[in-house]
């Protein structure tokens, strides 16, 4: 805690900024965020309020809740429907609308089991409890989650529970990042990479913004100066001409992320093209079950399929994951949509842009 605390120094923090100013030098800064606790860090802190005007912040699709598409929504509203179901599931994910504004919050109310959990092992307690019903672990989330959800299918198997599935909707960060910079609308100049996902990952994973984009990729912690740090990395980097993936977190994060979470992953999961809200369909930005462990695989199991859906009317989370507009830009933001009554899921989870946007800024 001391040590964490010493990166919310105010002296520290205002020796950075004036750091950053030094590098801008006039120019610009236009970074994209990609990860929920950062939205809310960069928010919570204030931070936003001290940046040079010349940066601009976008908050990208890095909230796990915010990018389930509305055709995965669907397909849980379906599965809840069922006799002898049990949907298991983390719980911002009730409350983000589907198809006609329902949610499993709506499925929940009319009568389907449905229950919240705080991590796959507490799903795989539910079936263990409940031998007479099918328990369905949605798993969404990025490579943070992935190896924990790994980890719980191979001890159903070793526990020998058989009525418990995963329906696997977990998406990889690499392959998102490499679209948004294939929009010629973002413009973004620099990316502050997650650093909970780095730590499975590491910085290869990335190596392409530079390389292919001559983008900069900076790792970042999540407290002031981490985040202010960062900043200062992508400014020199522009101010260079250069651009490099560095790991500005190297207290949490190694270069290398974590090898036996990924072979962990890489055991059950295989990569697959996935759906993500506002942005559509990107190859290889998905995770599978293996065929291997088809047996607890819901979509196989279950016969789950994604269906063709309409977009919620009047939702614009698709332009602000992409960048494209900021959330007070959305003729919806705090009237229709607000954290109360949420029309996207954007405004649904606690780390979603619009729901920052509605709690830390001036409306």
């Amino acid at each position: 805690m001391e040590l964490e605390n010493a990166f919310q120094d105010p002296q520290l923090c205002h020796a950075l900024l004036q750091r950053l100013t030094r590098a801008l030098d006039g120019r610009t800064l236009r970074f994209m965020e990609v990860c929920g606790t950062h939205t809310v860090a960069i928010f919570q802190s204030g931070l936003r309020s001290l940046l040079p005007a010349s940066v601009t912040h976008l908050s990208g699709p890095g909230c796990p809740v915010c990018v389930t598409h509305d055709a995965e929504v669907a397909a849980f509203l379906d599965l809840a429907g069922r006799d002898g179901v049990i949907l298991t599931t983390f719980g911002d994910l009730l409350r983000v609308p589907g198809p006609g504004g329902k949610s499993l919050k709506h499925a929940q109310a009319q009568g389907a089991r449905v229950e919240i959990v705080y991590s796959p092992l507490d799903a795989l307690n539910v079936a263990a409890a409940n031998p007479e019903s099918t328990v369905v672990f949605l798993g969404i989330g990025f490579e943070t989650t992935a190896p924990t959800v790994a980890a719980t299918l191979l001890t159903a198997r070793q526990r020998k529970i058989r009525n418990f599935c995963v329906l696997s909707l977990h998406k990889l960060v690499p392959p998102a990042l490499r679209t948004l910079l294939d929009d010629s609308q973002c413009g973004i100049e620099a990316f502050l990479l997650p650093g909970h996902v780095s730590t499975i990952l590491g910085l290869e994973p990335y190596a392409f913004l530079a390389r292919d984009y001559h983008v900069p990729g900076v790792v970042g912690g999540f407290q002031p100066a981490d985040i202010l740090l960062a900043l200062c990395l992508m400014a020199e980097q522009r101010r260079d001409g250069t651009a490099a993936v560095v790991n500005a977190y190297p207290r949490a994060v190694d270069d290398a992320g974590n090898p036996r979470a990924r072979a962990l992953m890489e055991q059950v999961f295989e990569p697959t093209d996935a759906l993500w809200r506002g942005i559509g369909r990107i190859p290889q930005s998905g995770l599978k079950l293996r065929p291997d462990f088809a047996d607890l695989d819901a979509m196989a199991r279950l016969d789950v399929t994604l269906p063709e859906v309409p977009p919620l009317p009047g939702c614009r989370c698709g332009d602000v994951l992409r960048g494209r507009m900021a959330p007070p830009d959305c003729p919806l933001f705090g009237k229709k949509c607000t954290p109360a009554t949420p029309v996207g899921p954007c405004m649904v989870s606690t780390e979603g842009s619009c729901a920052a946007y509605y709690k830390y800024s001036e409306r």
